[in-house]
């Protein structure tokens, strides 16, 4: 296959390129910078992979590169809690996904080979957050920003099918994996300083990063695979229980809570990520017959800590 990827040097993209690349696929990865993506995938390493820079808001000749591919993957969008939520922040998360989505499906439109898959990224933010509800893939959106966000990210997405072309939408929960969201727990744990992130009650609904990677090339190459698909693991835990088995993994207590006004001081609004959270469950992709390799928090933990 040929794959485009949008968003490919990021914690979930880059690991996309290596199983693509060790399967033997090209990949044509689109990058603000083509100098950092050469660092990420040498082209000794990667001799399957061509780097196009891109303005991502932009229509541009970069959207020739779509013609010819059999699938495009879109996993681009800036990151949602790494800073506060300034208005210029939260204008940077929205056009960096829906503009983006909106380019892409405005290239796989007018190419002349189209592909025959968009795989789009959204967010299990779409759901709204909850303590006592859980959420499938037909339940009804929330109404907060990232709820909206998310809302408009997928209605972008979706006229791609105008074009005749498939379209799977992932909504991710937590990835973890070697990096990402667990790296930052790591150091404080491994420091005997480790516990959970505010009140410990609010549900963390996470996937191993490798399960949702494969699922996403299941995606791309099995044509029965379409409409919403929520990539999380069939597990969700309390966010007690995953610094819990952190701990036992690690062999560390879990017995210093964060407060939640001290993130709140730190993030502002985007504390809200970590401080609240929903029950979500992936029934479209049990449905579809995937098999996970890490269905249970602790053996995906034990091998995240192996590799770190």
């Amino acid at each position: 296959m040929k794959v485009a990827i949008a968003g490919a040097t990021g914690f979930i993209g880059s690991r996309l390129v290596q199983m693509l690349h060790e399967q033997g696929d090209a990949i044509v990865v689109l990058t603000r910078d083509a100098k950092h993506a050469w660092r990420v995938f040498p082209e000794r390493a990667f001799p399957n992979v061509q780097v196009v820079e891109y303005v991502p808001t932009d229509s541009g000749n970069w959207q020739q590169s779509l013609s010819g591919c059999n699938a495009v993957v879109n996993l681009a969008g800036t990151a949602i809690a790494a800073e506060r939520w300034t208005p210029e922040r939260k204008q940077l998360i929205y056009d960096s996904r829906v503009h983006t989505t909106e380019r892409i499906v405005e290239g796989i439109a007018n190419a002349e080979l189209k592909p025959s898959v968009l795989i789009n990224a959204s967010a299990i933010g779409y759901y709204g957050t909850s303590e006592t509800a859980t959420f499938e893939e037909a339940s009804a959106p929330g109404n907060d920003f990232l709820a909206s966000v998310c809302q408009d990210w997928e209605a972008a997405a979706r006229k791609v099918e105008a074009a005749c072309v498939r379209l799977a939408i992932v909504r991710f929960g937590i990835v973890l994996g070697n990096g990402g969201a667990i790296a930052k727990l790591l150091t404080p744990f491994r420091l005997f300083a480790g516990g959970p992130l505010g009140s410990g009650h609010q549900w963390f609904s996470w996937i191993h990063r490798d399960d949702l990677v494969r699922f996403l090339i299941e995606a791309i190459a099995r044509p029965d695979l379409s409409g919403v698909f929520n990539g999380t693991a069939p597990n969700p835990v309390r966010m007690s229980e995953l610094c819990d088995t952190l701990g036992t993994v690690l062999k560390r207590p879990s017995w210093l809570p964060v407060p939640g006004f001290a993130l709140e001081m730190l993030l502002g609004d985007a504390a809200k990520v970590v401080l609240e959270g929903q029950e979500v469950l992936p029934r479209n992709i049990e449905a579809s017959g995937f098999e996970y390799r890490y269905p249970q928090l602790e053996p995906a933990l034990q091998e995240i800590v192996a590799q770190s």
